[in-house]
Parts: C-alpha cells; sequence; structure tokens
C-alpha cells in the first residue's frame, strides 16, 4: 500500500485530471462532444494509477481494512485540493468560464436533496462499473460508454462538482451540504454491485 502523503499526492493529481475535463465540458458548446472528452480524465488516471475517491470507494465493501480505508480517504483529501487548486488557476487561465460553471451549480443547488443522493448514486454506479471493466478486462470500453452516459444523463460526480464550485466561488453552506450528498451518493453507488454480487453469492452457497 502507497503511504498517506503519496495517496494525498496522487489524489492531487486525480483530481486535476477531473478538473481538466470539465474544463472541456464547459468548454465545449457541443455537450455530446464534451461528455465523450471528459473521458480523458479517468483514462489518465487509470493509466497512471492516480487516486480517484469515486474510482475506489467502491472496493471498500470488499476490503475495508485501515489500509484501504487510509488509501481511499487520503485520495479523497486530494481530490478535494487538486480541484480547489484547478479552479483558482482555471479561473484565472480562462475567465469565461467561473460564470457558466457558477450558473451550472445554481441549477444544481435547485435540486431536492433526494435528486442530488440519487443522481449521486447512479454516477457511483457506473464510476465502478468503468473502472471494474478496466481492472478486470484490461479494456477502456467502460470508460468510454460510462462517463458519457453519467454526464449526459445529469448525473453527479462529487469529485467533477467540487471542481465547478470552486471554479464558481462559491462556497457556502449549501455547496458544502450538496456536495455531501453527491459523496455520499457517489459511495453507496459504487458499492452496490458488490453489495448484490455478494448477495447473490451467499444465497447460492
Amino acid at each position: 500500500m502507497p503511504s498517506v502523503r503519496a495517496s494525498v499526492l496522487d489524489g492531487v493529481l486525480a483530481g486535476m485530471m477531473v478538473s481538466i475535463g470539465g474544463t472541456v465540458l464547459l468548454s465545449c458548446d457541443n455537450r455530446y462532444l464534451g461528455a465523450v472528452l471528459f473521458c480523458i480524465a479517468l483514462l489518465a488516471i487509470c493509466y497512471f494509477g492516480f487516486n480517484l475517491y469515486t474510482g475506489k470507494v467502491g472496493y471498500l465493501y470488499l476490503d475495508h481494512s485501515r489500509a484501504n480505508l487510509s488509501v481511499t480517504f487520503s485520495g479523497l483529501l486530494g481530490n478535494l485540493c487538486g480541484t480547489l487548486l484547478m479552479g483558482l488557476l482555471i479561473g484565472a487561465a480562462l475567465p469565461q468560464l467561473p460564470e457558466p460553471a457558477a450558473a451550472a451549480c445554481e441549477k444544481r443547488l435547485l435540486q431536492l436533496p433526494l435528486q442530488t443522493l440519487l443522481r449521486g448514486f447512479f454516477c457511483g454506479i457506473l464510476m465502478y462499473v468503468a473502472v471494474w471493466i478496466y481492472r478486470e478486462k484490461q479494456s477502456l470500453t467502460g470508460i468510454f460508454f460510462c462517463i458519457p452516459v453519467f454526464v449526459l444523463s445529469g448525473f453527479e460526480h462529487s469529485i467533477a462538482d467540487m471542481f465547478y464550485f470552486a471554479l464558481a466561488g462559491m462556497y457556502n453552506g449549501k455547496s458544502i451540504i450538496f456536495l455531501l450528498l453527491v459523496l455520499l451518493g457517489n459511495s453507496l453507488g459504487g458499492m452496490f454491485i458488490p453489495f448484490v454480487q455478494s448477495m447473490r453469492g451467499e444465497a447460492r452457497a
């Protein structure tokens, strides 16, 4: 297992890559093209082995050892730091983007809590599927399908949302509650397939 420091730094890099994906999505007039180009984030994360919370949290159901918990949640801390940093840098580099980011964030805050939780849940399922296919089948198919599906469906990805709120400069109680709900939804969604598979295995036994 990597050290906490290494896990945090890999988390920062993962947060930066997700932020780049979010940047291209905000920059594209064609949302379908933007959804496909967002795949650059998970492609880089998987190839380099960066530490993305939404890609690892589903595996906590299978391995909730102290070491795996440490890697996963130190990665989340790194993801947060990476998105906060990129929010500042992208805002300075592309001053036209904070406005559309703010509009998207304001729209998100109009969602009911249950809607936010469920949108995070479905995104969590798709993230687990994408990473599982890459790990187990050595295939990029899951990435190129699951990422556009969650983007175009309007599902919520907690790390991408951290970037959008950072870029928009929207730091308040509502945004924090929103992000916590998405995180919870992503976590439950990521663990859903492993949980059902374990129940199926116990039923067969």
